[in-house]
């Protein structure tokens, strides 16, 4: 049994909180700028002190509406300014953030309403209310407040900014001096993708655990010396992960800006120009896709440019990691930044020196990749249960293909079954009101992932698959699909891949096209334009390209892993499907049960 722990370089208070964040840098530094705001096409300032002001304003409407200290308050939005000075408000409050993706439907929002007892909830628009109002089956009365408007009615902000007027800004330092680090600060409903969502309590500790630790490391050391530190959160803040790195990135001194539309998303890199961006992997093989297609449909011969940029990108980082590039591959790297890598970093703003990705396996082709296109991409682990980022790569640390090292004070155990095991400040107590789900999770103090994967001498973390997503073949063979499907999807026609085969003869894979690639390719295959993915799922270039992708994923396992047979779908899995999460993880169970005729048919000829 291999284990691995890194010592702590921090620590925390029994007094410390995650107020103290915006309040202690309003205090030091009260004209810092924290937030960026998009008004227009400009992005205006919003300083320490600013936000501190707003903050202890929504907050004094909380205490007047009578919200209580460990009340739970509900946060239904899209990324944006008022999701985080309303999460910091129900902190000084004394109350808990109880966070609700945009997406969820109204079964969704009931089912955490009901089970946290939230007292009250704000929500963006008219269409999250009127989900929330089709809701009866709440047991006691709650407050709504809903941030925009239509019918002529103050928004959340200025509502609750008028009801706490008569509130006194020192009952707000009263609230905020009675939460200790052991109170809980936040209530997350793993999206999962199986199962009813379990409430995960995240105490204070933990999310000042996430910030310090990633502090005490050198991962942004270089964004500590740029005087331009900028990021722009678009995942969804929901999400653990854009919580905790957002409040890192203001503790680190960058200046934080919100978009929920991801379609625009380049657009606004180049008017924002981020010193760093967080995303999730299916981004960043969204943004490899469409700089591959871009050059294949304006000539087969840039496109033929790009591909070999992408190779020796590839190699060049690869070359880096081993400590000696050849001269020859330094000239190639050096001809292809000038034609092909500047101005892929020109499209992510110009400014961007690094990169973390979480939430999934972001593949080793594609962290070199971008290594090697001068935009290191950091990958990290982590779960809800450990407050986002449990480990991650450094610039001094770094082994791609990995997930990095343990944070500062966490310690990772491998099982006898090949499951990680987890302990630290990060890794959350409890479920809330769930003993049975805790005492299954937690055992002798180590968290239970779920997990498969190997701690090499160094401490590098390796993820190999899920438990409960490892396939089991009619022969006994036990396959991990997930180094399969990241292979197959790297493929720019390709949208998801989903690896089947339990209790089969053989493995299988349903595979989605990619519908912004679709169109394109169509043009450059003579297919018709208006022709759907269903009218073309027989055709001999599609089944060509998919089996292309299909040949590469089977070059990273045996023969009796390898997948004998796919099938293309007629749709992508979508979020608004069922089938994916949030954060964009395909749900087996559903996908299973949606599209059982299709796997039957593998299996049938």
């Amino acid at each position: 049994m291999s284990e691995y722990s890194v010592p702590a370089k921090f620590s925390i208070a029994d007094d410390e909180n995650c107020t103290n964040i915006i309040f202690g840098l309003a205090q030091r530094t009260p004209q810092h700028i924290v937030f960026r705001h998009k008004q227009g096409n400009d992005w205006a300032p919003i300083t320490a002190a600013d936000a501190a002001a707003r903050i202890t304003a929504i907050a004094k409407g909380l205490i007047a509406s009578g919200v209580q200290p460990g009340d739970r308050v509900a946060l239904l939005s899209r990324t944006r300014l008022e999701w985080n000075l309303v999460d910091f408000a129900i902190w000084s409050a004394g109350a808990i953030t109880v966070p609700i993706y945009d997406s969820s439907s109204a079964s969704q929002i009931e089912w955490i309403m009901r089970d946290s007892g939230a007292v009250a909830i704000v929500l963006e628009d008219n269409a999250h209310r009127a989900a929330f109002e089709s809701i009866d089956s709440l047991t006691q009365p709650v407050k709504v407040f809903q941030i925009d408007r239509t019918d002529g009615g103050p928004g959340a902000i200025e509502e609750l900014t008028a009801a706490g007027a008569d509130i006194a800004d020192a009952e707000v330092t009263e609230r905020r001096a009675t939460l200790r680090s052991s109170t809980p600060a936040t209530l997350i409903y793993t999206s999962g993708t199986t199962g009813r969502p379990k409430g995960c309590i995240l105490t204070h500790s933990n999310m000042l655990a996430e910030m310090k630790a990633v502090l005490a490391g050198d991962l942004l050391d270089e964004l500590r010396r740029r005087d331009h530190k900028r990021l722009l959160m678009f995942l969804p803040l929901a999400h653990v992960l854009a919580r905790a790195i957002t409040l890192v990135a203001i503790e680190a001194g960058a200046e934080v800006g919100h978009t929920s539309d991801i379609k625009t998303l380049v657009d606004e890199f180049a008017v924002f120009k981020p010193s760093l961006i967080l995303s999730v992997p299916r981004v960043f093989e969204k943004v490899y896709n469409s700089a591959q297609q871009k050059a294949y449909d304006e000539s087969p011969v840039k496109g033929k440019i790009f591909d070999a940029a992408a190779e020796t990108a590839v190699a060049y980082s690869e070359a880096r990691e081993k400590g000696s590039i050849g001269l020859v591959l330094k000239l190639r790297h050096a001809v292809f930044d000038a034609l092909v890598y500047k101005k892929l970093r020109a499209a992510l703003g110009g400014e961007c020196g690094m990169a973390i990705s979480g939430g999934g396996p972001l593949g080793a082709r594609l962290g070199h990749f971008f290594s090697g296109v001068g935009i290191p991409v950091f990958e990290g682990y982590g779960l809800t249960e450990t407050t986002a980022a449990f480990s991650v790569n450094t610039p001094s640390a770094w082994k791609i293909g990995t997930v990095g090292k343990p944070l500062s004070g966490n310690s990772v155990r491998v099982g006898e079954d090949g499951e990680l095991l987890l302990r630290g400040p990060v890794v959350f107590q409890e479920y809330w009101q769930n003993p049975e789900a805790t005492a299954s999770a937690i055992v002798d103090g180590w968290f239970h992932t779920g997990d498969l994967g190997t701690v090499d001498s160094e401490g590098f973390i390796s993820i190999t698959g899920r438990k409960k997503e490892l396939i089991v073949t009619a022969g006994g063979k036990n396959v991990s699909p997930a180094g399969l499907e990241d292979v197959i999807r790297a493929h720019p026609l390709v949208s998801q891949a989903m690896v089947v085969g339990d209790a089969k003869p053989f493995v299988a894979a349903l595979i989605t096209i990619d519908p912004e690639a679709f169109p394109a390719w169509k043009e450059r295959h003579g297919k018709p334009a208006a022709a759907s993915v269903a009218d073309l799922i027989s055709d001999g270039d599609l089944v060509a390209a998919v089996q292309h992708a299909v040949d590469e994923a089977n070059k990273t396992v045996s023969a009796a892993e390898a997948i004998k047979k796919f099938r293309i779908l007629p749709s992508d899995f979508t979020e608004e499907s069922g089938e994916m999460t949030p954060t964009l993880k395909v749900k087996r169970n559903v996908v299973v049960e949606k599209r059982h005729g299709d796997i039957e048919a593998i299996y049938s000829k």
